[in-house]
C-alpha cells in the first residue's frame, strides 16, 4: 500500500470514528428527557477534557517549546495555558453566570477542538513514511472517539439547536481529514521553527481552556443538579481521566 492510499484511509476511519461516536448523545438530544446515564456521560467527558490537557497538550507544548527555543527556562506553555484558563473565567464573570450564556462557551471549546483536530491532522500528514504515520493514526484515533463523544456531551448541555449542534460534529469530523491533506500538500510546514511554535502556543493555551472545561464549569453545572449522586459522577470523570492516562501511556 502506497502513502498517499494509506493516509486516505486513516482520514476515512478517523472520519467515521467520530461520527460513531456522537450518536447516542444525539439521539438523546433529539428525545429530550431526563437521562441519567447522559448525566455521567457529561462527567466522564469532563475527564476527558482533563486527561487531553495534562497528559496530551500541556506535555506537547512542553515539548515543542523546548525543541524551537533551546534551554529557555521561563514557564511559556504553563503561562499560556493559565491564559486560556483565565480567558474562560473571565467570559463567565462578564456574563454574570456561566448557565446564562452557555453557547459562548460550547462555541470557544468547539472551536479549540475543531483546530486541534485540523493540527493532529496535518501532523499525520506530514509524515513521510507508513511506519511513522501508523502510530501518529493509532494515537489520534484512540482517543477522536473519547473527544467526539465529550464534544458532543458539551454540545448537548448547551442551548443551540440540534441542527447548529449536527454542523459543528460535522465539521469537528471533516477537520482531521482536512488536515492530513493540508498536512500531505505542505510536507515542510510542521517542521518550520514558526510552525512549531505557533503548534505549541495554541496546545497550551488550549490545555488551560480544557482545564477549566473539566473543573470549574464542571463543577458549577453539577452544583444545581443531581447533589445526592455526586460520588458516582466522580467515579465517572475519574475513568474519563484514566482513559486518557491509559491512551498517554500506549502511544
Amino acid at each position: 500500500m502506497s502513502l498517499l492510499i494509506y493516509k486516505i484511509v486513516a482520514g476515512t476511519l478517523i472520519f467515521f470514528t467520530s461520527l460513531a461516536a456522537v450518536i447516542y448523545p444525539l439521539k438523546v438530544r433529539a428525545h429530550p428527557t431526563h437521562h441519567r446515564l447522559l448525566e455521567l456521560g457529561d462527567a466522564f467527558a469532563s475527564g476527558i477534557f482533563l486527561g487531553v490537557a495534562l497528559f496530551h497538550m500541556l506535555p506537547a507544548a512542553i515539548t515543542g517549546f523546548h525543541a524551537t527555543l533551546g534551554d529557555v527556562q521561563y514557564p511559556l506553555a504553563e503561562l499560556l495555558a493559565a491564559s486560556g484558563f483565565l480567558l474562560l473565567l473571565f467570559f463567565e464573570r462578564l456574563s454574570g453566570n456561566a448557565s446564562s450564556h452557555p453557547a459562548t462557551f460550547s462555541y470557544v471549546i468547539t472551536i479549540i477542538i475543531i483546530i486541534h483536530s485540523l493540527i493532529e491532522g496535518t501532523a499525520l500528514g506530514v509524515n513521510t513514511t507508513i511506519a511513522t504515520a501508523s502510530i501518529l493514526f493509532l494515537a489520534i484515533i484512540a482517543h477522536k472517539s473519547s473527544e467526539s463523544f465529550a464534544l458532543a456531551v458539551l454540545l448537548n448541555r448547551s442551548q443551540l439547536a440540534l441542527r447548529h449542534i449536527v454542523v459543528l460534529i460535522a465539521i469537528f469530523s471533516l477537520m482531521t481529514p482536512i488536515g492530513i491533506v493540508i498536512g500531505t500538500s505542505m510536507t515542510l510546514f510542521l517542521y518550520d521553527t514558526t510552525g512549531q511554535l505557533l503548534t505549541a502556543g495554541f496546545n497550551a493555551f488550549a490545555a488551560g481552556t480544557f482545564l477549566y472545561m473539566s473543573t470549574l464549569h464542571h463543577i458549577n453545572h453539577h452544583q444545581r443538579s443531581h447533589k445526592g449522586e455526586g460520588m458516582m459522577e466522580f467515579v465517572a470523570l475519574v475513568c474519563g481521566l484514566g482513559l486518557m492516562a491509559g491512551i498517554a501511556a500506549w502511544t
